[in-house]
């Protein structure tokens, strides 16, 4: 169940109390909003709406907390309901919600997260004639037809040639004012423009500089800056999205030659611990040892040598060291604290959930920012879960081992399918 589906549930459970006369409310939430449980709370996902709306109903929040907890324990995929504080719902999730998760995502494929919400609206983008609100334009475009829109492109003059051939925007987007009789007919889009050219980065890295920055951000385009666009190193975002994806198709290839595929389900064997760091390596299962890199761990280009970015990279496995971004980065496992299976997988589930929402989102504020950064923290989630995917040494594969590459190429196809839609290549190999 996504945090879109839950939500719908919920509200549901409350439009139900309603009609049966347990609630009385005379205007309705329109959406119910439920997020990560914050301090206090349990479970996967945890909603306000019983404290809003107790003063509308004239009832206690923890009474009509109660009172929809009641409800939403007889909903399919919802194992368990807690009332904390002054009537938070926490929410927690059947055991299998994970896998159906995964399963759903690969059965979409690139089309995960689209929908049919604006189906039959047409909905009028005029951009001035510029490079940025050309590509801006383009990739809303995108994003609303994902949605089921019907988008109407205009500019303010043709396209440039160099934009058409190098940044990839439409050849046909017709000269006008933006005045049209669409449904959903928008401002003109006039975001800060580019200082300089941004046709020389080529495609893929110029239309990320245009779309990862807020549209009223300046694009870091010609300044000190510009080259980590290019650079093939963890500072730049655009390359840890596309190398997360790239590794999921390498864990693939070698799971293929190690005889076993992907099958979503529990992330860790029965009986075992988390996946900790115990100071002499990453990813250590608890009473199990510690697991290394000693040239024939998963972090390997089609299974060659350990993977590395100029001696200082963040994949820089050294012997049996921990896994570290330079002491900053998201695949630092310190000896702290559990790392992947149970913890930090999670972190990656619920982006991977909350994906169809921020493609609703970028559709809504005409944001592909927003699907930018959304791109990055899942990159960025997956990449603690990499070490953990292949079976080393002698070790067999398992189920644990099957699902955590569901989930890796789970990670991978949202990240396909959103760089897609920002039209940006996502190379297998990289």
């Amino acid at each position: 169940m996504t945090p879109v589906e839950l939500s719908r549930t919920v509200l549901h459970a409350v439009r139900r109390a309603v009609d049966e006369g347990e609630l009385a409310v005379a205007v309705l939430p329109e959406r119910v909003v439920v997020a990560p449980p914050g301090p206090g709370g349990c479970g996967d996902y945890a909603t306000n709406v019983a404290l809003q709306l107790a003063r509308p109903a004239g009832q206690p929040a923890p009474a009509l907390a109660e009172l929809l907890r009641t409800r939403l324990l007889r909903t399919d995929g919802i194992s368990d309901v807690v009332v904390t504080g002054p009537g938070f719902l926490n929410i927690s999730l059947d055991g299998d919600a994970d896998g159906r998760l995964v399963r759903d995502i690969l059965r979409a494929g690139l089309r995960y997260g689209h929908s049919d919400t604006l189906a039959g609206q047409t909905v009028e983008l005029h951009a001035a004639h510029d490079a940025r609100a050309v590509v801006l334009m383009d990739a809303v475009a995108r994003v609303l037809r994902s949605q089921g829109a019907r988008p109407r492109l205009t500019c303010a003059g043709p396209p440039e040639d160099a934009w058409v051939r190098i940044l990839g925007v439409p050849s046909d987007i017709p000269a006008g004012t933006g005045t049209g009789t669409g449904t959903g007919t928008d401002a003109p889009l006039r975001p800060v423009p580019a200082p300089v050219d941004p046709t020389p980065l080529g495609r893929d890295a110029a239309r990320w500089a245009l779309l990862h920055p807020a549209p009223h951000d300046r694009p870091h385009i010609g300044d000190s800056q510009s080259e980590q666009h290019l650079v093939q190193r963890e500072t730049n975002p655009l390359f840890r999205v596309r190398y997360a994806h790239a590794r999921t198709h390498a864990l693939l290839r070698n799971a293929a030659d190690l005889g076993f595929t992907s099958e979503p389900g529990p992330l860790t064997p029965e009986g075992d611990g988390p996946l900790t760091s115990d100071g002499d390596g990453p990813l250590t299962p608890e009473g199990d040892g510690s697991l290394t890199f000693d040239g024939d761990g998963p972090l390997t280009p089609e299974g060659d040598s350990p993977v590395t970015f100029d001696g200082d990279g963040p994949l820089t496995p050294e012997g049996d060291g921990p896994l570290t971004f330079d002491g900053d980065g998201p695949l630092t496992p310190e000896g702290d604290g559990p790392l992947t299976a149970d913890g930090d997988a999670q972190g990656l589930i619920q982006l991977l959930a909350d994906h169809p929402r921020v493609l609703a989102a970028t559709a809504a504020h005409r944001a592909p920012d927003r699907l930018a950064r959304h791109l990055v923290a899942v990159a960025d989630a997956l990449a603690p879960l990499l070490p953990s995917v292949l079976p080393l040494g002698d070790e067999k594969p398992s189920a644990a081992h099957r699902a955590r590459l569901a989930l890796a190429e789970a990670a991978g196809t949202v990240l396909a399918g959103g760089l897609s839609l920002l039209g940006i290549d996502a190379p297998e190999h990289l």
